[in-house]
């Protein structure tokens, strides 16, 4: 079983809590991790890029001069590839990269993603403080008696608007609700930040069974 430290919401130190096993399993698949990861990365891909062929391109109907006794190479039209303002010789043309994994293996990529945090001490509890307003400086001072060095993730109990939103303008900080975060989310960050409650009703539906692998 992982423990985590767990931090009150006047940011002082509490005793380490325990982390449900339904999601902290101790499993590490380092290959489906990489895998679920290469996916989303591809999903995020666009696929808008284009360029028009000689085919595509107007004007050029005609040759641009006679066949022979010019002295010049043979041209047929001023659309071709070699001609600035031709065509591209195979250009790229609109497609989806959009792939797809089975669910369950998404889901063994997020448990091992979370296990491999919280082997090395990465997951920590914390009772979020209610923001009356979005303020950076007080999302700071929160964060400030970890002492998280790199990214950090932080993973809230459902929406926190005033959190999200003060948390815009540090680049090194990134909120999602507890449940929306991906692999890449939190392979991304060094230290994950999870609000205690968000992680005491996982427990709570593992013990009632109404958990879902997705």
């Amino acid at each position: 079983m992982h423990k985590a430290r767990y931090y009150k919401v006047d940011g002082k130190k509490g005793k380490a809590r325990a982390l449900p096993d339904s999601l902290f399993d101790g499993v590490v698949n380092e290959g489906v991790m990489h895998q679920v990861v290469k996916v989303y990365l591809a999903n995020q891909r666009q696929g808008t890029a284009a360029a028009k062929t000689r085919s595509e391109v107007a004007g050029g109907a005609s040759k641009p001069w006679r066949q022979k006794g010019t002295g010049r190479a043979r041209q047929g039209t001023i659309r071709a590839a070699q001609w600035e303002g031709g065509g591209v010789a195979h250009p790229p043309i609109p497609h989806s990269w959009r792939l797809q994994v089975p669910r369950k293996v998404k889901a063994l990529a997020r448990r091992s993603a979370f296990n491999d945090r919280a082997e090395h001490d990465r997951v920590v509890l914390v009772d979020m403080p209610k923001l009356e307003s979005p303020r950076t400086k007080d999302l700071q001072g929160f964060l400030a008696p970890m002492e998280i060095p790199g990214k950090v993730l932080i993973l809230t109990d459902g929406l926190n608007e005033n959190v999200y939103l003060s948390a815009r303008n540090l680049k090194h900080v990134s909120v999602l609700r507890f449940g929306d975060e991906s692999v890449y989310d939190v392979l991304w960050a060094h230290t994950v930040v999870i609000e205690r409650s968000a992680v005491e009703k996982l427990g709570a539906a593992t013990e009632t069974g109404e958990t879902d692998d997705a």
